[in-house]
């Protein structure tokens, strides 16, 4: 069954155009005009990605995927923003609400299916058969994909369990910002250093107790060490 996709933008050329070429590339594209229209789809129907637009005219965008963030149900659906803004600022705060990517209007369709493909990518990669476990504490359970810190469960997106993925696939190696991009994207990276570094202060929050594994290698990048 191909993916389905929630296109969230109050402008119809933009929903249209991203829905022709979603619908090409093999997914199944709805659109929505605003955030009641998404929600009250979204509590019969289970979206595989969310891409929204920042300047909705009943919801910001931002409030949306901070709403999404906190909702049990549809907390792992990946989100792509689509906006606007050019701001890098816009763009990082995106990015601290659980966003996973960001594509800046006006786009390509080509550039944007890419992203989509490569975030699903991510999502859904083959993961190994063991459990990991660091200092005691910190278990990564690749199977389930699932992180829990003595024992309670941490809320990650898919962009921060592959970063803590990587990382702790080689304990103490250092692992440059380059490195984990092209870990995240592969030959499709199209974002900024600074990504990276906004991604990882999320994953040190929500692992709480375990956050002080992540060290910072100043000029270099991050490793994973108890």
């Amino acid at each position: 069954m191909s993916k389905l996709i929630a296109i969230i933008d109050d402008e119809p050329d933009i929903v249209e155009l991203v829905s022709l070429h979603l619908k090409k590339a093999g997914f199944s594209p709805k659109g929505f005009s605003g955030a009641e229209d998404f929600f009250g789809y979204a509590d019969r129907n289970m979206p595989d990605m969310i891409i929204l637009d920042l300047m909705l005219p009943d919801m910001d965008g931002f409030d949306i995927c901070k709403y999404v963030k906190k909702d049990e149900r549809l907390s792992r659906v990946p989100i792509i923003m689509l906006t606007a803004k050019t701001e890098e600022i816009d763009k990082v705060l995106g990015l601290e609400l659980g966003a996973d990517d960001y594509v800046t209007k006006p786009f390509s369709p080509k550039e944007l299916v890419a992203r989509v493909k490569a975030v699903l990518r991510r999502q859904h990669a083959g993961q190994p058969r063991e459990k990991m476990n660091v200092g005691g504490i910190l278990e990564i359970d690749k199977k389930k994909y699932e992180v829990r810190v003595e024992g309670k469960r941490a809320d990650l997106t898919t962009t921060e369990f592959k970063i803590l993925e990587l990382l702790a696939s080689k304990k103490g190696w250092v692992f440059s910002r380059d490195k984990i991009l092209d870990h995240l994207w592969g030959m499709e990276k199209a974002v900024l250093d600074r990504t990276i570094d906004v991604h990882i202060k999320n994953l040190r929050e929500k692992l709480g107790k375990a956050k002080g594994f992540i060290k910072n290698i100043r000029g270099v990048g991050y490793k994973l060490e108890e």
